[in-house]
Parts: C-alpha cells; sequence; structure tokens
C-alpha cells in the first residue's frame, strides 16, 4: 500500500504544480500496488477543486486513480495526538503518518518534513 500525502495528489491533479511531473513518475511506479490516502487527507487535496468549480472532475481523477480512503484505526484521536506530540507536524500530517502505520504503508510525499518524521518511525518512503 502506497499512502499518499496531499502534496503528491495536488500536484498530480494540477499540471502546473512545481511537483506534477514528479507526481506523475511516482504513481505511475506504483504499478500494481495499492494507491490510499486518509479522508483528512483526501479532503486537503479537493478543497483548491472545490473551490474553482472543479470538485466533481477531481473526485473522479482520484477514484481512476484508484485511490482508497484509509481507516486510521481505533482509537485513532489518541494515536493521532501521540504522533502529533512525538513528530510535532501538523494534523493532516499526523494523518499520513498513521494511515501509513495502521496499513503497513509506504509514505509517498514531497513534503520533506513530513518524510523525515516517516523516517524517524520506522516506516518506508517512496524514492
Amino acid at each position: 500500500m502506497i499512502v499518499l500525502d496531499a502534496s503528491v495528489l495536488i500536484a498530480h491533479l494540477d499540471s502546473g504544480d512545481r511537483h506534477h511531473a514528479e507526481a506523475q513518475i511516482l504513481l505511475e511506479a506504483s504499478g500494481e500496488e495499492p494507491l490510499g490516502a486518509s479522508a483528512i487527507t483526501l479532503a486537503e487535496t479537493l478543497v483548491s477543486p472545490a473551490r474553482t468549480g472543479r470538485l466533481a472532475d477531481a473526485e473522479a481523477a482520484l477514484q481512476c486513480l484508484g485511490v482508497a480512503e484509509l481507516a486510521l484505526g481505533q482509537n485513532a484521536p489518541g494515536r493521532l495526538a501521540q504522533l502529533r506530540a512525538e513528530v510535532n507536524l501538523k494534523m493532516p500530517d499526523c494523518c499520513v503518518l498513521r494511515a501509513a502505520q495502521e496499513h503497513e504503508g509506504t509514505v509517498a510525499s514531497f513534503d520533506s518534513s513530513l518524510l523525515a518524521a516517516a523516517d524517524k518511525l520506522k516506516l518506508k518512503t517512496a524514492e
């Protein structure tokens, strides 16, 4: 399971994003590996399309990509609070980390702080 951060999904959806080409390469390289993201990550990804009247198109693109909504597991609030206290990242980033923990996934992001936290937690990261 590849657990996607909003930075990857936003770049995928926006051809003008500076990471768009990298996102395409990363997603194509995933092959048959399932893709997933937490509900918070998906919501974060969909803010800009919602603002510009393209929400349905963006949701369809994510569905076509095969991105599954990942549960954060039992006692998610407590576990997220512990993660936030431990890694000192914002809650959306903690949702990526928690999803990766819960689903034994590989974290894919363009956020160096998030990738460093994933390394600290001994989670796999996408190259």
